[in-house]
């Protein structure tokens, strides 16, 4: 359940139009979070769909990323144990190569006010460049160089690639993540709802 100075917030952020006038869709934040989540999805922004639905992940992404944490949509969706925090909490629009970066703005305005009531968090998934620079300071300067130094990082901390279909090719070329790092990453996901064994 949330504090009141969480809900006050949260309230707050789903009605923020700080970057109204960048965003081509108009704002519509989309996060789910709750003080008891020990699961953070730091991602990067909501895509077309998710901007339609406001559920955050309902688009194929979301279907790669719930099979590679091996949960259901019932637990990835169950803001008490998972909680979805994207650098950017609105649709930025779309770019030439696939949606633009999420608007530094929302970061700086709204994140750390709410990681910091995340106060049970046991694992946060890094998901792409952006939450990684954010989240890792000591981040590689790619994101393939991240991502494949996952182990240097602490338990506590998971550097992943998007999950959309569109690092397909990515994915092909670094067939690593999906041996190596996906089954820790299961277990971790797993240790973490659960608590130690």
């Amino acid at each position: 359940m949330m504090t009141d100075s969480l809900a006050a917030l949260v309230a707050e952020v789903r009605q923020c139009r700080l970057c109204a006038e960048q965003l081509p869709h108009g704002p519509r934040p989309v996060f789910q979070i709750q003080p008891s989540a020990t699961v953070l999805v730091a991602a990067q922004a909501p895509g077309r769909r998710v901007h339609d639905t406001g559920i955050p992940f309902n688009d194929p992404s979301g279907e790669r990323l719930r099979d590679w944490m091996g949960i259901d949509k019932g637990t990835f969706y169950d803001a008490e144990r998972v909680a979805i925090l994207p650098m950017g909490f609105c649709y930025p629009g779309k770019g030439k190569s696939g949606d633009l970066p999420p608007i530094p703005r929302c970061a700086s305005t709204w994140r750390q006010a709410l990681l910091d009531h995340l106060i049970n968090l046991r694992l946060t998934l890094v998901i792409g460049q952006y939450a990684h620079r954010w989240h890792l300071p000591q981040a590689g300067t790619t994101l393939t160089e991240t991502v494949r130094h996952w182990r240097e990082y602490s338990p506590g901390a998971m550097p992943l690639p998007h999950p959309s279909p569109r690092n397909n090719g990515w994915l092909r070329n670094n067939l690593w993540f999906e041996k190596e790092l996906v089954p820790v990453l299961r277990r971790r996901v797993k240790s973490a709802l659960i608590g130690p064994t």
